[in-house]
């Protein structure tokens, strides 16, 4: 049997792709794996801001259609990239592992980041979040891969990445300081990756859940499950971060606007993924505010 797997070509994305045929060839030793780098909007267009370019799916949606034409197989996927709702004919056969969720300051510790500061991230919620605790921020936007903002360093008084790009490509900036979440909650599904096949390859399926960790899986849903509810379109901040332990799933979220001036919160617990991420935006939404902010924004 042989397997073409589709992925983006940054060093990261192959890294990931790399992991997951580990993983593939453990259950299936004789099974041939194919690489097939497709460049993605995300990729091409490196000027343009993440949200104006449209947000979740720039880096997913070209890898998607690799799998849906028949040139790949699977896709491989950072599972903070994939947008709530799977794209119809494939589905989400593999939530693997994951690294450290968390995001991480380079260039300077949190702590010692002077008055007005500025901080170079292409993420709005990462803005929103250290501009609410820390209004004085200032920030400038960033994008290309990891090693390209790395190299930023120099220019600003620090930039956020996230520490699960710096681990599995083995960096290790000089001054590195992981933010905690009670700081920073961090993206929908970060640090996770993310498996995806046609919807008919019932015999690729099968396979790729035997890559899966169950406990990770129930994490991510949790989240994206959460994302979906709030809405995937949705161009305010959103952040979730879950962990399970024995059986129950512990869930933070937020929802923010722009500017950090509104930070809200709400976190639940419960045994169904699914339902939890369901729960919890209604109560972010319902209770905490959440719906008058999206109406502001709109």
């Amino acid at each position: 049997m042989s397997l073409r797997i589709a992925t983006r070509g940054s060093g990261l994305a192959l890294r990931q792709t790399q992991r997951v045929a580990e993983l593939i060839s453990q259950i299936s030793p004789g099974i041939e794996l194919e690489t097939v780098v497709v460049s993605t909007l995300g990729d091409r267009d490196k000027k343009t801001s993440l949200q104006e370019l449209g947000g979740q799916g720039v880096f997913v949606t070209d890898v998607q259609s690799a799998v849906l034409s028949g040139k790949a197989d699977i896709a491989v996927h950072s599972a903070k990239d994939l947008p709530a709702e799977t794209s119809s004919g494939l589905t989400l056969a593999s939530v693997p592992e994951r690294a450290d969720p968390r995001d991480a300051l380079v260039g300077c510790f949190w702590n010692d980041l002077p008055k007005g500061a500025l901080i170079a991230t292409g993420s709005i919620r990462r803005r929103s979040h250290l501009a609410h605790v820390r209004p004085d921020l200032k920030f400038q936007d960033l994008r290309g891969n990891i090693e390209t903002r790395l190299l930023r360093v120099d220019d600003v008084d620090a930039v956020v990445v996230a520490k699960a790009a710096l681990d599995r490509l083995d960096l290790n900036p000089e001054q590195i300081d992981t933010l905690p979440v009670s700081i920073l909650l961090p993206q929908v599904g970060q640090g996770a990756l993310a498996i995806e096949c046609r919807d008919e390859d019932f015999e690729i399926i099968q396979m790729l859940k035997e890559t899966e960790d169950r406990k990770v899986r129930s994490a991510v849903d949790a989240e994206r499950s959460f994302l979906a509810e709030v809405g995937s379109g949705c161009s305010l901040p959103v952040a979730a971060h879950a962990v399970v332990e024995k059986e129950e799933i512990f869930l933070k979220v937020s929802i923010a606007s722009k500017d950090g001036t509104t930070l809200l919160k709400a976190e639940a617990t419960g045994v169904d993924a699914n339902q939890l991420g369901v729960n919890i935006a209604n109560k972010l939404l319902n209770e905490e505010g959440g719906d008058r902010l999206l109406n502001e924004n709109l």
